[in-house]
């Protein structure tokens, strides 16, 4: 049997990412500490150091800032496709009209 996929949330991995970076502990140390494999930890840390530098990185952002910026970016997303909505929707009613 496989074990099930674990999951972790974005403030899990801030942590283990602030131990290494800010604390000094190492990545093996870290993951045995944690319980998490080291791959998954220098994912966290190349994620996070990146997000640090302005760039988005790969996969769902770990940083509070990058999380914003994915949220904001997603409503102007929508806000655009609605306006784009609106804009056919007038242009239908003002060829009505005529």
């Amino acid at each position: 049997m496989t074990k099930p996929k674990r999951v972790f949330d974005a403030a899990f991995k801030l942590e283990v990412v602030k131990l290494i970076q800010e604390q000094g502990f190492s990545v093996s140390q870290v993951c045995k500490d944690m319980g998490v494999g080291e791959s998954a930890v220098r994912r966290w840390v190349r994620q996070v150091e990146a997000e640090q530098l302005g760039q988005c990185g790969i996969g769902k952002p770990i940083t509070p800032e990058q999380q914003r910026i994915r949220q904001l970016e997603a409503e102007v997303r929508k806000l655009k496709s609605d306006n784009e909505l609106l804009k056919k929707v007038s242009a239908f009613f003002a060829r009505e009209l005529q």
